[in-house]
């Protein structure tokens, strides 16, 4: 049976389910791991519930059918069905490798305490982060364990040139390409125009829309 990772490594060579409108729906990766992945004319949902209901949900809906794994009302559905949460459809992207060093010089951190690594501790496991001068890289083990990057670029203080004219977020994310040693996978928001175009100018290439289902935080008593 195909598996998630089986799928996303086809992508990350350039291989992609075929585009006939249909959805393929495959079991969990780990517990943590739950969403729907669209591609060109074709969806992968990974979810331990039952594949019936998913399929029974989508032809209910009074919309175009290559849109209906996107459709809010589905995804609602599907979040309340899992008692799950999620945050926003992410524009998805992967880079190949690179070889040689890194454009701009990094210094790996422990223990960082950046809001950035906070963050990516709560979605990815092995995380390492480096630092630049002006900002941050990230990386972790995400889903299906596959490897996935993040960044950050600090505002400036003063006026001027800022380290964001001086394109330190696509110096980052090819950093990361110079690091990783295998596909590199990112997630962008579709609004965050910079960013896209940073990874884009930085040579990954977009192959989908993710949304992620997440487990709900557990409320901490009050001391």
């Amino acid at each position: 049976m195909e598996t998630l990772r089986d799928i996303l490594d086809a992508a990350a060579a350039g291989v992609f389910p075929p585009p006939d409108g249909g959805t393929t729906v495959v079991p969990q990766p780990s517990p943590r791991d739950a969403g729907v992945m669209s591609f060109t004319a074709h969806t992968v949902i990974f979810t331990d519930e039952d594949p019936a209901w998913i399929r029974a949900t989508l032809a209910g809906l009074d919309c175009d059918p290559l849109a209906a794994t996107m459709n809010p009302w589905f995804l609602t559905a599907l979040l309340e069905r899992t008692g799950r949460r999620a945050e926003t459809v992410d524009a998805v992207l992967v880079g190949g490798p690179l070889a040689g060093e890194p454009p701009l010089a990094l210094t790996e951190v422990q223990g960082a305490g950046h809001p950035r690594a906070a963050y990516a501790r709560h979605r990815r496991d092995d995380v390492r982060v480096w630092t630049a001068d002006g900002g941050v890289l990230v990386m972790g083990r995400g889903v299906a364990g596959r490897l996935e990057v993040s960044v950050e670029v600090d505002e400036p203080c003063a006026p001027g040139p800022t380290a964001r004219r001086r394109g330190l977020g696509r110096l980052l994310v090819t950093a990361a390409r110079h690091l990783a040693g295998e596909p590199l996978w990112a997630q962008v928001s579709p609004g965050n125009a910079r960013s896209l175009r940073a990874f884009q100018a930085a040579g990954y290439r977009p192959v989908g829309a993710e949304l992620l289902l997440q487990r709900k935080m557990p409320v901490c008593p009050s001391e």
